[in-house]
């Protein structure tokens, strides 16, 4: 086939792909003036009936699910032949079979990208259905508004659990598909998917092959592997929650349990989740923490001495790298960036300035990993009773609150706090609040550990780009008190 000029109202850019069932072509969407991937069915398999309704099921499926840690349809079509397609949210971030091409990551790296995938798979176990194809090329890396996120694909082989036994074809790939996924008579269900996760496992710590050697893997995360590929389902973890708790117990010191939330996504698989030559293992339970504390990916900047407490926390809870908590020391000003007004006392970054509430301080000149179009840091600040263990410690309220004039040219409000989902949090309707001529979109969420309470707002500063605050109100707090603190954000004209 050579490339079309046009799939649908689709302009075609260039062929990302091809496989044994489907092409996937780079096109753009003329009306919202973005990129998508638009999967077609190969011609080969044009007349087969069997094969377009499969194709047609994982577009259907893939909508009804509509996660983020599994590839988003946004329209499907039928080319001039009669072969489906379907437009697809765009994987920019390439594939893991792309990036392990050139090389296994590091342990640790290794580990929490495991700890990703089989989130994502989780999604799907949770909804009944078995994915039966888990490889590295089915899994992508989308850009988000702080890093990546890891995303599911190619469900074309994957089965509602009610239809995944009895007469069911031989699908898979080989070395990652289950050994009863060779019997067309054998029950296909969630375990399948565990071997496979396992397999995934082994290749991302550099252990393919019959005997694998995995050097430098802690002996519990060996024997997680061991288990969830083992030749008979009944011998592995029944789905794929069962394996990420037990690969978090593995990976983590012996006095800390799992937590179900992911540790956030690195941008690439290479990044040093670990200080250099700290040869701890992952900890889950800590990087949660944090996570919770901080925006995944942006940092709190302390002030000229960077907080040497909170520099020792950070490094005692494994926290270095892209995705995680960084702490950064900035500017020449001392460590609280607060003054004195007639109104009360303020806390200022740049243009930033937030009126702090009683017993409050604020620290902070800069937003780490945020460049605006001249290079510099573009400005933030934490405001808290303490700012340095409001970073660690969940039991401290406080907010991070900073503005970025390159996410306003590329985000929405809306859209920026939609893609912060906290996944295992229970989020209250989105709501707007109106503060003199700024509008904040609010998302309130409700946790089951670590911070009881996280609200996520965004809004629009006119010229100045997107204000984003992330907020842990005290305890027992109403919304009356995020209101007042978003109310109290000002920006003055640059």
């Amino acid at each position: 086939m050579g490339t079309p000029a046009w799939i649908g109202p689709y302009r075609v850019r260039r062929l990302l792909g091809a496989g044994s069932f489907a092409t996937v072509w780079l096109g753009h969407d003329p009306a919202l003036d973005s990129r998508v991937a638009i999967k077609v069915l190969a011609e080969n398999w044009s007349h087969d009936l069997r094969v377009r309704e499969r194709f047609r099921d994982e577009a259907r499926l893939l909508r009804r699910l509509d996660h983020p840690r599994l590839v988003r349809v946004h329209a499907v079509g039928e080319l001039p032949d009669g072969r489906p397609y379907a437009v697809l949210a765009l994987a920019d971030g390439g594939s893991l079979r792309d990036r392990l091409a050139a090389g296994t990551p590091p342990v640790p790296q290794a580990l929490a990208l495991l700890d990703e995938i089989a989130a994502g798979v989780a999604v799907l176990h949770r909804e009944r259905v078995v994915h039966r194809d888990l490889t590295p090329g089915n899994v992508l890396f989308t850009s988000t508004a702080d890093g990546e996120r890891v995303v599911i694909a190619d469900l074309g082989l994957a089965k509602a659990l009610a239809a995944a036994s009895g007469l069911t074809a031989r699908a898979g790939t080989p070395g990652y598909m289950a050994p009863e996924q060779d019997d067309p008579l054998a029950v296909v269900d969630t375990r399948s998917d565990v071997f496979g996760l396992g397999r995934l496992g082994l290749r991302l710590l550099g252990g393919p092959g019959p005997r694998p050697h995995l050097a430098g893997v802690p002996a519990p995360v060996v024997a997680v592997l061991r288990r969830a590929t083992a030749p008979r389902p009944a011998d592995r973890y029944p789905d794929a929650d069962a394996f990420r708790a037990a690969l978090r117990r593995a990976a983590g010191p012996p006095d800390e349990p799992a937590t179900a939330q992911a540790p956030p996504c690195p941008r690439r698989p290479t990044d040093a989740r670990l200080p250099a030559g700290s040869g701890e293992p992952l900890r889950p339970p800590a990087t949660r923490r944090a996570r919770e504390a901080f925006p995944a990916g942006e940092a709190l900047a302390t002030g000229p001495t960077g907080s040497t407490a909170v520099r020792r926390a950070a490094h005692r809870l494994g926290l270095a790298g892209a995705g995680a908590l960084i702490l950064v020391a900035l500017g020449a000003t001392g460590g609280d960036t607060a003054r004195s007004t007639a109104d009360g006392r303020w806390g200022r970054s740049g243009p930033v300035s937030v009126l702090l509430p009683a017993g409050w301080r604020a620290a902070g000149t800069g937003w780490a990993g945020r460049y605006d179009a001249r290079g510099r840091l573009e400005p933030a600040l934490v405001v808290s009773p303490d700012p340095g263990r409001w970073a660690t410690d969940p039991t401290v309220p406080g907010a991070f609150v900073g503005l970025s004039a390159t996410l306003g040219r590329r985000s929405t409000p809306a859209d920026f706090v939609a893609q912060r989902p906290h996944a295992d949090c229970v989020a209250a309707p989105v709501r707007r609040v109106r503060r003199g001529a700024t509008v904040w979109v609010v998302a309130r969420f409700t946790c089951p550990a670590g911070r009881p309470v996280l609200v996520e707002a965004a809004a629009r500063a006119g010229r100045a780009g997107l204000l984003y605050a992330q907020i842990v109100p005290p305890p027992g707090s109403g919304p009356d008190v995020v209101d007042a603190l978003l109310g109290g954000v000002r920006v003055r004209p640059t």
